[in-house]
Parts: C-alpha cells; structure tokens; sequence
C-alpha cells in the first residue's frame, strides 16, 4: 500500500493518528478545568509511566484541552544538568502572554512580568557579567519579590502572583513539566510547597507533570504530604479494545481494513505499548500488498519493526550505558524473565560481586533514566520489553 498514505507515527512524543484508550485521564482533566473555573479547589496533575506508553502524547493533549479553554499555559523538559528557575520563567512568560490581553489592568500585568524577571534573573545571579543570563521581559524587574534566592520561597510567590492575575481575567494557569523526575531535590520540593499554597487558596493554577513509575517516591521524599497534593495516574499499556482501535482507526480513514487474525497478532507483538503499536503498524501497512491487512503481512513486516525499534529506541538508550552499567543490566535482564522488577541482592549475586560496589552502576542507570527504583530493595527498567532486547543480544 502506498507509504505516503501510512497514518502511524511512532516517535518520541509523537501524535499519534488515534489518541486510544486515554478517556479516562482525559475527562478528569475536564473537570479540573471546570471545577477551577468555578473557583473550587483542585489538586495538581502527575502522570507516571514507563517510557513508550505515550505520557508525553497525553500530556500535550492535556495542553490542548486547557488551551481550548482559554486558559495560559506553558511547557518544560525536566533536565538532571538544569535548575527550574529559567525554564520555568519561559513557559510561565508564554501562559501569561496568551491571558495578558483580555486583563482589564495593564499595569497589573506589567507588574507580574516584572516580578517573574527579578525571578528569572536569579537563575545566574552568581555568575559573572559575561554569563548572566537576561530573560527576555519587556518590564523592568520588581525588586523584593519572587527574588529571595530560595528557590521555595520565590516560587511560592510567583505562582501565587500568576494565579491572582489568571483569577482577574477568570481563567487560569496551567504548566506542564516532562520527566518531572529529573528535577533536582530543591526543585521538587519548591514545586510541592507552591502546589500546597497554591491549593489552600483555591488559587487557578495548577501543575501537570509526567514522569517515570518512581516520580511519586521522589515527590514523597521531599513533602511527606504530597500524596495529598497531587491526583495520580498511572499510564498503562492499552487494553485490547484500545489497541485494537488505535489501529482500525486510522486504517479506517484510510479506506483499509484488518482482518481479526491480524489484530491478534499485532496485539500480541506489540503487547499493548502505544509506541509499539504504532511500529508494528506502520511496517505492517509499508508490506501489506492491499486492504484487508493479513496476518501474513504482520509477520512479514514484525523483523523491520524489531529493526527499527533496536536502534531506534533499545539501541540508542543502551549505548548510552558505560560497560559497567551494561554489566549491570544484562544481569537484571537475565533475572527478569517477565521484565518486571528485580532484588538488587539477586543482581549482587549474579555478578558475584558486593551490593555496595555495584551502586556507581545502579545510580549512573537511574541518573540516565534507564532503569528505575520499583520499591525498596528492587529495580525495574524504565522501558518495555528492554530485557528482552538484551536477552536477544546475548543469544
């Protein structure tokens, strides 16, 4: 069939043709928005997952819903080598400017932007003047405020000056942080602290994260009231119907069809995960000769899907790995037969080696976002099926 005409999308946080199987996370945002709107307290947003289930995909639709409400928004890449305070002044810099217009003050909101550059500019306040970074902010900076140097204070009262202008044009805020994880203690417990003032003010601002399974052990770890703070949802593999729909679905539009053997098989491939459906769907329709897609062309296209995600998406991650990190993994490979979590005694034991000297490569994996802490005493990797991958690479 033609290529051009090929609706799946695997990538990183891709769009895919079919949002399937997310109605559930996506009507509770509903009423998120809805609720604040009429001023009734809400809790703030995280969403948490192995890579490849499609968090960053739900987490832009999320977005889009608070967007088609009028609402500002802005959106940040959590990085381990990167402090909160100057990403987060841009994406709180673009949701105030898509409600600045409709406030009725315009001396209010020049106010706020000064207060979020005397924010911005501490992000560099100790550097020299070559390396000081100036924040793009056509105000000029309000001293006093949001720019004590505490990252937990000053995020406090700049969210609560953001929210105080959203309440005067009766909307509100929203900003959404990708691989929440990665942000350094201090960050997340300013995130925390904001969020609690933030909610006992009822105030039109809330935060949306996305993050590994462990984001809320790192979230508890730093307020031991943040269950509290947060609403909870785990994203999952697809079910069969919404797998199953993530394909007939575009296919449909298309004009093409599967035969019930071909979703059997392609459910079994790809095991559920959104960006597996969607490779083993794009290399299934690239062999299909015509309408209905067989069961046939599934197992003639699944060596180019396992090509592609090899290097695209267990290859890339692996080589990434240093040697002792890539010891470490074979052997949670080896342990894990179903992928899940492994005892890092088990993995101690495997390699003959002392649990104390083998944290260098355990920590150096959870820092690269590679495997992750299930539970005490157990490690789990981050991505699905990466076990398999290495058991396959050993054989």
């Amino acid at each position: 069939m033609d290529p051009v005409r090929n609706p799946y999308a695997p990538g990183a946080g891709q769009r895919p043709p079919e949002l399937a199987g997310r109605e559930k996370q996506l009507t509770a945002f509903e009423v998120v928005l809805e609720r604040i709107a009429r001023e009734r307290p809400e809790r703030s947003v995280v969403l948490t997952g192995l890579r490849g289930v499609g968090k960053t995909v739900l987490l832009n639709h999320l977005r889009s819903a608070a967007i088609a409400k009028s609402w500002g928004t802005g959106k940040i890449e959590a990085r381990p080598d990167q402090g909160l305070r100057r990403p987060l002044s841009s994406a709180l810099h673009m949701a105030v400017r898509e409600i600045a217009a409709a406030h009725p003050d315009p001396e209010s909101v020049e106010y706020f932007l000064g207060v979020l550059k005397s924010f911005a500019l501490r992000a560099t306040a100790d550097k020299g003047m070559r390396e000081r970074w100036q924040p793009g902010i056509d105000a000029p900076a309000v001293k006093g405020r949001a720019d004590s140097g505490d990252i937990e204070i000053d995020l406090v009262e700049l969210l609560v000056e953001a929210a105080g202008l959203a309440r005067d044009v009766g909307v509100g805020i929203a900003l959404f942080i990708d691989e929440m994880q990665d942000l350094g203690p201090e960050d997340v417990s300013a995130i925390c602290g904001a969020c609690h003032e933030l909610s006992q003010d009822a105030a039109p601002l809330v935060v949306v994260g996305a993050g590994l399974p462990h984001l809320p052990a790192v979230l508890s770890a730093s307020k031991s009231y943040s269950e509290r703070l947060f609403t909870y949802h785990r994203i999952d593999r697809l079910d069969r119907a919404a797998a199953d729909h993530a394909l007939i679905a575009p296919a449909k539009r298309e004009g093409v069809e599967f035969t019930q053997e071909a979703l059997d098989l392609l459910y079994e491939t790809a095991d559920g995960y959104p960006y597996f459906v969607q490779a083993y769907g794009k290399a299934t329709w690239d062999v299909a000769a015509d309408s209905p897609i067989t069961a046939d062309d599934v197992r003639v296209a699944a060596p180019a899907a396992e090509e592609e995600l090899a290097v695209g998406f267990f290859g890339s991650r692996y080589e990434r790995a240093t040697p002792a990190e890539r010891e470490y993994m074979r052997a949670m490979a080896d342990l894990s037969g179903d992928d899940g979590p492994v005892a890092t005694s088990k993995i101690a034991v495997e390699l003959g080696r002392k649990p104390a000297s083998l944290s260098p490569a355990r920590d150096g994996l959870i820092k690269k976002g590679l495997i992750y802490s299930a539970e005490r005493g157990f490690i789990g990797f981050t991505v699905p099926h990466f076990g398999r991958y290495l058991r396959a690479q050993n054989d």
